[in-house]
């Protein structure tokens, strides 16, 4: 047994969301001498680049929280404008991407997941991407944690659905089955130029909470699917690509989903691919 199967056997174990929880509450910690050190620490382990955040002073933060969800300055991530492209919604690296086959995404070698579970159990959500398109995209702890729009799209629908938290780096998604449907999660159902488009923010060991900019916190909640809908005119929202939709709190992965047919993604793109927010990810169909 290698360090991986320990670590991945200790996840089982381990009261998931008790961890979870205590750690956001330490990163919402305002002692200064806690939070300075604790984000000091983290910029020089993981190399954040604070030159392109808005506020580039690590200890003017208010929290732990705050510095890790930290906008950046307004030309950092210039946004491909083209109507047709689609954009990358996030910092990070490609886990997965290609065809939804048989209901199936794949997650990695020997593991895969059902489209179905993913969203919900809503069977009927599902069909609109069945034989479409998906991609998995990971954000490390030194990525910029907010999620933007990859095309212009009008919200329909939010889906939470309660789970666990397993870690979602590439050893545990190796190792535990259907992984990002067993997950607490957030999906994001919007009408787009390509149709129904799927934005899935998929919650993670240690993170603290899923947010939107339509509803705030969303995760935690409570232990059954809830389904939100935004149907009429005085719900509406609409977002333009590259607008921010959401945040993780000590963040976590984003899965696209693309209904058959509709979307081509960059030829360019394959596991492990780095991408950047705004830069052009794929295309719609003409």
């Amino acid at each position: 047994m290698n360090l991986d199967d320990l670590f991945v056997m200790s996840q089982y174990l381990a009261p998931q969301k008790f961890i979870s929880r205590s750690a956001g509450r330490l990163a919402e910690c305002k002692i200064p001498s806690i939070k300075n050190t604790f984000i000091e620490r983290f910029v020089e382990h993981y190399g954040v680049n604070m030159a392109e955040a808005e506020v580039e002073d690590p200890r003017a933060y208010a929290h732990f929280n705050d510095f890790f969800t930290r906008a950046l300055k307004a030309d950092a991530r210039p946004v491909n404008q083209d109507e047709s492209v689609i954009v990358s919604p996030v910092d990070g690296a490609v886990s997965q991407l290609g065809k939804i086959e048989r209901g199936q995404i794949f997650q990695a070698k020997g593991q895969s997941f059902n489209v179905t579970e993913l969203l919900g159990g809503d069977a009927a959500l599902a069909q609109s991407f069945m034989g479409g398109d998906f991609a998995t995209i990971y954000l490390s702890p030194k990525d910029y944690h907010r999620i933007h729009m990859p095309l212009k799209g009008t919200l329909r629908e939010m889906v939470h659905i309660p789970g666990k938290l397993f870690s979602v780096n590439p050893a545990t998604a190796e190792k535990v089955p259907s992984l990002f449907a067993r997950n607490e999660r957030v999906a994001a159902i919007f009408d787009t130029e390509a149709g129904p488009m799927a934005m899935v923010l998929v919650g993670a060991m240690i993170v603290a909470s899923i947010e939107t900019v339509w509803s705030g916190l969303v995760a935690p909640a409570q232990n059954n699917v809830k389904h939100f809908q935004y149907g009429d005119s005085q719900a509406a929202v609409c977002l333009d690509k590259g607008e921010e939709m959401g945040r993780f709190k000590l963040g976590s992965t984003v899965v696209l989903l693309f209904p058959e047919g509709k979307t081509n993604f960059e030829t360019s793109m394959a596991a492990e691919s780095v991408v950047r927010m705004g830069e052009r990810f794929g295309q719609i169909n003409s």
